[in-house]
């Protein structure tokens, strides 16, 4: 599902990832832990596509079976929009559209029927508990509330992978633990693979693997 093989990172003379190698199975639930600085969001936006690997000797990134250090701009956008889900821990819901619309957004981005993707998005809100708040727009939902809006946003292409940066480091205890059982009800009802960065040690421990990182490395 995921391979990475010697991935570093640079920023100027900061040698902040040093060479990580990970293989991550399809449908795993896998948290990566360790203390500020270790590099843990950094491998996460590379992983995601969302940043770039420094250029070194014998680096790849295969996710889904594509290469996807060899893809041009356009062709990573694509495949991040289509196979990728993102969920962070300050939601990034657009103030300005309901719940309904901000979770339709990825899939018009990728150009699917207006009528279907609203079918779905409704779907995946109902689902979600959401089904009465679908025309709320963000300002008029509780944190956990908008935390599960931007669950089904990342669930309506259908990725393969959700990537997960401290999901629950906004919300409240209660909200925490119930998103917490709900990564692992999708994974059952859906078959995703989540990567997790967090520094909630229950989190962390319910993964199927946790990770922990020192120093730009996995040890």
């Amino acid at each position: 599902m995921i391979i990475a093989k010697n991935i570093h990172k640079y920023y100027d003379t900061l040698h902040v990832l040093k060479g990580v190698d990970l293989h991550i199975k399809k449908g795993e639930i896998v948290s990566i832990v360790g203390a500020s600085g270790a590099g843990k969001t950094t491998l996460l936006q590379i992983l995601g596509t969302l940043d770039t690997a420094s250029k070194s000797a014998e680096t790849s990134l295969e996710i889904n079976g594509e290469s996807v250090l060899k893809m041009n701009d356009k062709a990573l956008s694509k495949f991040r929009n289509l196979h990728l889900g993102f969920i962070f821990q300050f939601h990034q819901l657009l103030p300005e559209f309901t719940a309904l619309e901000n979770v339709c957004i990825p899939a018009f981005i990728a150009g699917k029927d207006k009528k279907e993707t609203e079918t779905e998005a409704n779907r995946l809100l109902s689902y979600l508990g959401l089904a009465e708040r679908s025309h709320h727009k963000p300002a008029e939902l509780s944190g956990g509330e908008q935390q599960r809006v931007a669950v089904a946003r990342a669930l309506i292409n259908k990725p393969a992978v959700i990537f997960a940066d401290e999901p629950s480091g906004n919300l409240d205890t209660a909200s925490a633990e119930n998103l917490h059982q709900l990564f692992f009800k999708l994974r059952e009802e859906f078959g995703q693979t989540f990567v997790i960065v967090t520094h909630n040690e229950e989190l962390a421990n319910m993964a199927d693997r946790k990770l922990v990182m020192k120093d730009g490395l996995i040890m």
